[in-house]
């Protein structure tokens, strides 16, 4: 392909849950052509109910993305993101964001016109795609045989995994990504994949085949920025070079080029204090296996602690990532 060195780089985003936010928000204040491709396994909370009963993908991680990625006002936002208190057994839980996304749904017929108008509508700069077009169970099979369905079962297991898949509801069908996902990952100029739930989060989307090979064979720089937690019931102990070692093998290939890896470490007063036991030990280093697996490692402080929780520091994350970008050869 002709290189066009003066063009808007773009970037593919893909994950879930509270960390695809925290990249987007800030990515969205530097001149880069923005998608992050959603995960639709999840099935827990407002969003798990919504998916069971009229069988849409999850709106909730669709719906933090989108006030990452919006110039609305905070007044807008915080009504888009108000969760019910009622004890209405309906409205309890659910944010009006969620319900605005199925109603839109409901009314264009689909989830990516849904996600479009939205976008119009909110200020959405990049753009937003559901990793399928309908939702998918997430299943692990664990290192003792046994199986178990549902993104919110899987950690509670406290087993090791073994592997995980997704399947549509038809299980007879493979689960696949749209074209506008699979375009944009072949035409990206860098995928971004984390941070999130290593098995629950980022392999949801990979596990969709041809997501997957797209994700293998663009010709992006693929990066991956690693979690500084570990998490019960899904990487317990694992050190940096366990989770490249995760994703190369659920996608047979060894297609992680750089690994972003915090160094600095979480004061222990805040582990010992931890209310939340799902998060309890640091990620482990292990530099030599990062390289082993033909990886550039980026490692610097990228330890952020807000609101009594552990993250990743957008503003710093994002300034590597556009760092490295800049110094990638355009490839279309």
């Amino acid at each position: 392909m002709s290189q066009n060195p003066s063009r808007t780089k773009k970037i593919v985003v893909i994950g879930g849950g509270t960390g695809l936010p925290v990249i987007l928000e800030e990515l969205k204040n530097h001149n880069t052509d923005i998608t992050a491709i959603v995960t639709v396994a999840d099935d827990g909370g407002s969003s798990g109910i919504i998916r069971d009963h009229v069988n849409i993908v999850p709106p909730g991680d669709i719906r933090n993305c989108m006030i990452a990625l919006s110039d609305m006002p905070k007044l807008e936002k915080d009504i888009f993101q108000y969760r019910f208190h009622s004890k209405d057994s309906f409205f309890s839980g659910h944010a009006i964001g969620n319900l605005i996304i199925v109603a839109l749904t409901e009314m264009k017929g689909s989830i990516f016109d849904a996600i479009r108008l939205l976008s119009v509508m909110m200020g959405v700069k990049g753009k937003i795609y559901a990793a399928a077009d309908e939702p998918l169970s997430l299943y692990a099979e664990f290192k003792d045989g046994t199986v178990v369905k549902g993104e919110s079962k899987i950690a509670k297991g406290r087993k090791k995994i073994e592997r995980v898949y997704v399947k549509p509801l038809d299980e007879t069908r493979e689960a696949v990504a749209s074209r506008h996902v699979i375009n944009s990952i072949l035409e990206a100029d860098m995928v971004v994949i984390g941070p999130g739930s290593l098995y629950t989060s980022i392999l949801p989307n990979l596990m969709i085949h041809d997501l997957g090979q797209a994700v293998i064979d663009t010709k992006a720089e693929k990066v991956y920025i690693c979690n500084i937690m570990t998490q019960l019931g899904e990487t317990e102990g694992f050190t940096d070079a366990e989770h490249i070692k995760v994703l190369h093998d659920h996608l047979k290939a060894k297609f992680i080029d750089t690994v972003l890896v915090n160094t600095e470490k979480v004061p222990d007063e805040y582990l010992n204090q931890q209310a939340d036991e799902e998060y309890l030990l640091q990620v482990r280093h292990d530099f030599k296996g990062l390289r082993e697996k033909n990886c550039r490692v980026i490692s610097a402080d990228f330890l952020d602690m807000k609101n009594g929780g552990v993250y990743h520091d957008g503003k710093k994350v994002v300034s590597e990532l556009i760092n490295l970008i800049s110094n990638i050869k355009t490839i279309c």
